[in-house]
C-alpha cells in the first residue's frame, strides 16, 4: 500500500498593526471513505512558501551546473543606517542564509535588525555592538553568537529565496556595519524511497 501525502498552503490575513496570539486548525472532512493523516503544520510570514523546510514528498540537494556542485555564495557590503541589500540565489528553492555583521561604531542594544522583503521574518539582535563584536546569525547550525560566543536574539533565522532576495538591513541612526552573507544554494532532489 503507497500513502499519498498533499501538501496544502493557505495564506491567513490579518491586520498588519495587530499580533497575531494563536492560530487554530481545525480539519474537516465530508463525504469520504478511507484513511487521512494530518502530519505537519508549518507557519510563516508572507504570502509564498519558502521551501526552507523540506516536506514530505521531495529531499533537497545542494545546487548543480553541470553535475558539478556550486560552492557556497558569499556576498559582502556595508550598510549605514539602513538598507534594503538583494541577493541573486540561482538555486530553484529557498535556502538558509549565514549573516555576519561587524559593527563600525557603537550601537545600542536592540539597534540592529534584518527581515525580508518589505520586513517579514524580521530578527533583533538583543545586545549593544562595538566596533571590535561580530554578529552571528547562522541558520545553518540554527545558531546566534556575538564573538563566538551564544547571544540572545528577538526573532527568526534568515533564508535566501529563488531568484532574486530582499534583506533590508536596520541600524542604528547614522551607524554603520559591514555584513557579510554566505548560503548554499539548493535544488530538489531525488524522489524519497
Amino acid at each position: 500500500m503507497s500513502v499519498t501525502f498533499t501538501r496544502f498552503a493557505e495564506t491567513i490575513h490579518c491586520k498588519e498593526d495587530k499580533r497575531v496570539v494563536s492560530v487554530t486548525v481545525k480539519l474537516l472532512l465530508e463525504d469520504c471513505t478511507g484513511t487521512v493523516y494530518f502530519t505537519d503544520i508549518q507557519a510563516q510570514e508572507g504570502d509564498r512558501l519558502t521551501g526552507y523546510t523540506i516536506n514530505t514528498e521531495t529531499m533537497l540537494q545542494k545546487y548543480r551546473e553541470g553535475g558539478v556542485i556550486v560552492p557556497a555564495r558569499f556576498y559582502n557590503g556595508v550598510v549605514r543606517s539602513g538598507e534594503t541589500v538583494i541577493l541573486f540565489n540561482l538555486g530553484s528553492t529557498s535556502a538558509g542564509l549565514d549573516c555576519h555583521i561587524y559593527p563600525i561604531q557603537n550601537m545600542e542594544a536592540g539597534s540592529i535588525q534584518l527581515s525580508q522583503g518589505a520586513g517579514a521574518h524580521r530578527v533583533k539582535f538583543k545586545e549593544a555592538a562595538s566596533p571590535d563584536d561580530t554578529f552571528s546569525l547562522l541558520a545553518s547550525t540554527r545558531q546566534c553568537l556575538k564573538n563566538g560566543n551564544p547571544t540572545d536574539k528577538e526573532g527568526f533565522f534568515q533564508y535566501t529565496a529563488s531568484g532574486d532576495s530582499k534583506h533590508v538591513v536596520k541600524l542604528e541612526d547614522r551607524k554603520s556595519a559591514r555584513l557579510l552573507f554566505e548560503f548554499q544554494e539548493m535544488q530538489e532532489g531525488s524522489e524519497r524511497p
